[in-house]
């Protein structure tokens, strides 16, 4: 499905977050959001899936889903949400529920999605018993469980400690080189973005507006931690976007 932006701004009373963007999402490729803080990041991606009516323009989105689709626009959040007093098949049961789908199918895509997150041995255990990158994956088994369309992420990775976020980014790239599925993914760790994404939107700082798109001719599978080819591209983006992420971040100090 493909994901066009036109002349998207928006404003919160008199602050003014994004100006005039503009931006095509093709099928199946991972577009990464970056900026300074306050750069309307998240606003845009919410406005994206709909929690949110621009200001003016807005967003279309065409062509096919896949097969069995229950929901185009789906999020993984930063925040697990998972419900503590159920299991890990029971967590993502709950998006499945509202939908006319038999016990058997809803069994089968929980069975597909444990498999794909290799939760398979953990689906009787509740969210106490999970580390914190094993509750984010609870939350990404929940999301592909209605084999969403575009999985739009919201720094699913900044609160988790180093070592469990370099060992979700292989799996992450391994998910999205195994299934092809298009993606948005907000963050402000240049990393994940260079691991990820196709494409790489910098935002400037507010009101956001598109600085540069930054692209990644290499395929996601074979990109690496450490590869020389990607800490040139995070250092370039880092170039990009250092002055402005800098002034933001003064900004927000003097607010506090």
């Amino acid at each position: 499905m493909r994901l066009e932006i036109s002349g998207v701004s928006h404003c919160y009373d008199q602050v003014e977050a994004l100006r005039d963007i503009n931006l095509t999402i093709e099928p199946g490729e991972i577009v990464a959001l970056i900026g300074p803080s306050g750069c309307g990041k998240s606003t845009l991606l919410s406005i994206i899936g709909g929690l949110l009516q621009p200001g003016k323009g807005q967003i279309t989105a065409n062509g096919p889903v896949p097969d069995g689709c229950l929901n185009p626009l789906t999020y993984v959040f930063q925040d697990f949400a998972l419900l503590p007093w159920r299991s890990v098949a029971g967590n993502i049961s709950l998006v499945l529920e509202d939908h006319k789908l038999s016990k058997a199918e809803r069994t089968a895509r929980i069975d597909e999605v444990l498999e794909q997150t290799g939760l398979s041995d953990f689906r009787n255990a509740y969210p106490k018993q999970l580390s914190g990158g094993m509750k984010q994956r609870v939350g990404i088994a929940r999301a592909l469980a209605v084999r969403p369309a575009v999985l739009l992420m919201d720094e699913p990775l900044s609160a988790l400690d180093a070592q469990t976020r370099i060992l979700l980014l292989d799996e992450f790239s391994a998910l999205f080189a195994r299934t092809g599925m298009t993606a948005v993914y907000v963050t402000h760790n240049l990393n994940e973005a260079v691991r990820l994404a196709h494409r790489v939107v910098a935002l400037r700082r507010r009101p956001g507006t598109i600085k540069e798109i930054h692209t990644i001719d290499v395929p996601i599978d074979q990109r690496h931690e450490g590869d020389p080819l990607m800490v040139a591209h995070e250092t370039s983006l880092w170039e990009l976007i250092r002055d402005e992420a800098i002034a933001a971040d003064k900004e927000l100090e003097n607010v506090v």
